[in-house]
């Protein structure tokens, strides 16, 4: 603080402070007993304010009037600019809070005035008025996380061409160019195909009778062909009789990622996009792959178009460079993890469903599960296969063993394309084609009973992969009906998982007492440390516990965590930092691997702390620091020594 700074009067501070967030909350009073302690102060244009590392903090600022800008000066003394800040933006209170130094540069862009609040005074509010720890950790969430994953994606990957990518910038409802199109659904099928040549459009929403603002449906060119062109309908049936319902939507706030997703995922071409209630265009995968040039959706195009298996083995390989450009864009790892789960799961079921007309139908129904990362869909690049085959149980013994025969040679032969495609082998032999992990659904229920009933220490960590199951292929009522199993299970048998507590609080994190990086000290990975096994699978085991013992059907962690802060079982203050600290670590890890398979380097889970950034290691001390509040929650959870 300038030796200038002087105390204005306490109605200018509070007539100021009475217009921002989160201090327009706080009664008359103690805006009062606050203003009492306020200086202002006056930077002249172009002064430093704060430098990053070295300034230690006394005040909070606050802008009264004219302006900021923070950036980072990497080692090279390369200057990356981060934000502007302006009348009523404050600066210093994630410093203040967390007790360090400033984490970022700060100087005056032209003449400025801040009223400056004591650190004191500022901790005082956090500590006691929920409200303000509330609204500060959101906006570190926003912000601060926000530059840390700008800052990983400049630092840790190299540049390739200037693609123009707009996956996450732009939003659905910009590219919605054509006026709504639709047509009543009691119209004939003849009117609409009219209708669709007379607006050139591939598409048309259908409505109620009567009700041209109520849309129950759509129907495309795809439709006329395969639903009306194929089987001979009679081009006077009403519309309704081929039409998609119930509608598939997407906000008109959303990305167009968000959008591409939900496409993927449903296996759709067209989505309606909605704005307040009311539907205001169509939008088909190929306005996204035309506006974004190298869209996933291409190569999700050409995996389903595949007749053969051998076509699918080149393309998983496609999948790094999809992603690469992703990671450019701002892709966090929750994306990133989705996408690749997504193309895998394409790839999957292209595979069995040309393998099953390759082999003959099933003697009995089947569902193909994944298990492992597969099954909370957190796939990375270094993922090897963890999949397991369940049946119908058999009538009687000649179907047993038709079942039995089918299955062994379906499961080595689906493996052994899986590997072809790049997908490695388990080293654990967690996989289909071992006779003990493809079994009829009594089998499995015996299994889970038997491992929750008498936990063997030494079957702990297999079981573990085993209960992250999701169906991958194949009839997914066997998969819910030995999920609503387990369910039934985890809520008799608290024993069972005080053991998965237990080997949760195991799981140490990788820093010493004095917040240094605990890294391997020889070896392959001297200097290194894995920040697969020794940080983001805490977070993986302490979701999965309490996902158990509560019931949640979810495999996914950070949908687990949020099922679980939505349930009011976990803070949501811990919530917010479990899922920021998660991301964190997977984007390392990602932009890692992804960095090792352009190099032509195998990808591993080992990271150099001193390759790091100064802002990424304290990120990722951070991240750790998560930790061991998550082991406190589940000390009081569970009376585990």
């Amino acid at each position: 603080m300038a030796a200038d700074a002087h105390s204005p009067a306490p109605e200018v501070v509070v007539e100021f402070f009475a217009r921002i967030m989160p201090f327009k909350e706080l009664d008359h009073e103690t805006l009062h007993q606050m203003a009492r302690h306020v200086k202002v102060d006056f930077f002249p244009k172009g002064t430093r304010l704060l430098h990053a590392g070295a300034t230690e903090i006394s005040h909070l600022f606050f802008i009264q009037q004219g302006g900021v800008k923070s950036f980072i000066v990497d080692d090279e003394g390369e200057v990356t600019l981060k934000d502007y800040r302006g009348e009523g933006d404050y600066i210093g209170a994630l410093s203040i809070i967390r007790g360090t130094r400033a984490s970022l540069d700060v100087e005056t862009v032209e003449d400025t005035f801040c009223f400056l609040l004591p650190k004191a005074v500022f901790l005082d509010l956090i500590n006691t008025r929920p409200g303000f720890s509330q609204y500060y950790l959101k906006s570190f969430s926003e912000k601060f996380v926000g530059t840390a994953y700008a800052e990983l994606r400049r630092h840790r990957m190299t540049r390739r061409g200037d693609e123009n990518l707009y996956l996450f910038s732009m939003q659905v409802g910009d590219i919605v160019k054509t006026p709504v199109r639709k047509i009543s659904a009691d119209s004939t099928i003849q009117q609409a195909a009219q209708k669709m040549a007379t607006y050139r459009v591939a598409s048309l929403l259908i409505h109620r009778p009567g009700l041209p603002d109520e849309i129950v449906g759509i129907i495309t060119g795809r439709d006329l062909s395969y639903k009306v062109l194929a089987p001979g309908l009679a081009y006077t049936e009403p519309v309704e009789c081929i039409m998609s319902s119930p509608l598939v939507t997407v906000l008109s706030q959303s990305t167009c990622f968000d959008a591409l997703l939900k496409m993927m995922s449903c296996s759709i071409h067209h989505l309606s996009v909605e704005r307040r209630g009311k539907i205001i265009g169509v939008v088909t995968s190929d306005d996204i792959t035309l506006i974004q040039g190298g869209s996933p959706y291409s190569l999700f195009k050409e995996i389903g178009k595949q007749r053969k298996i051998i076509g699918l083995y080149p393309l998983s390989k496609k999948i790094p460079g999809m992603i690469r450009n992703l990671l450019k864009e701002g892709a966090k790892s929750g994306n990133i993890s989705r996408m690749i789960s997504i193309l895998n799961d394409h790839i999957l079921e292209r595979l069995l469903t040309l393998l099953e007309e390759e082999t003959g139908p099933p003697p009995v129904p089947y569902c193909w599960l994944l298990l492992g990362s597969e099954g909370r869909r957190e796939q990375t690049f270094k993922t090897d296969q963890d999949n397991a085959i369940i049946y119908a149980d058999p009538q009687n013994e000649k179907q047993a063993r038709q079942a039995e025969e089918y299955f062994a040679c379906f499961a080595r032969k689906a493996i052994e394309h899986l590997v072809q495609c790049g997908y490695p082998l388990c080293p654990g032999e967690i996989m289909a084609v071992n006779p003990k992990w493809c079994q009829p659904l009594s089998v499995w229920k015996g299994y889970f009973q038997d491992w929750i009933a008498t936990p063997d220490p030494q079957e702990l960590l297999n079981a573990t992969i085993f209960f992250d199951f999701r169906a991958g292929f194949g009839k997914t009522a066997l998969a819910e009906e030995l999920r609503q199993h387990l369910s039934g299970l985890t809520k008799r048998q608290e024993l069972y998982l005080l053991h998965l507590a237990n080997q949760c609080l195991a799981g140490r994190a990788p820093l010493s007492f004095f917040r240094n990086f605990i890294v391997e000290k020889d070896g392959e990975h001297k200097n290194k440390l894995d920040i697969k096994h020794q940080g983001i699978t805490s977070f993986v085991n302490f979701a999965r516990v309490l996902a158990l013992k509560h019931g949640v059907r979810e495999t996914n962690t950070l949908a687990r965590l949020h099922v679980l802060a939505k349930e009011d079982i976990l803070d949501e203050s811990l919530w917010v930092k479990a899922v920021d600290a998660y991301e964190m670590q997977m984007q390392l890890r990602i932009i890692h691997q992804l960095n090792q398979i352009e190099s032509g380097l195998e990808p591993d889970n080992y990271i150099a702390p001193d390759n790091l950034s100064e802002l990424e290691k304290r990120m990722l001390r951070d991240a750790f620091d998560v930790i061991d509040r998550l082991h406190s929650v589940l000390k009081t959870r569970f009376p585990v020594h």
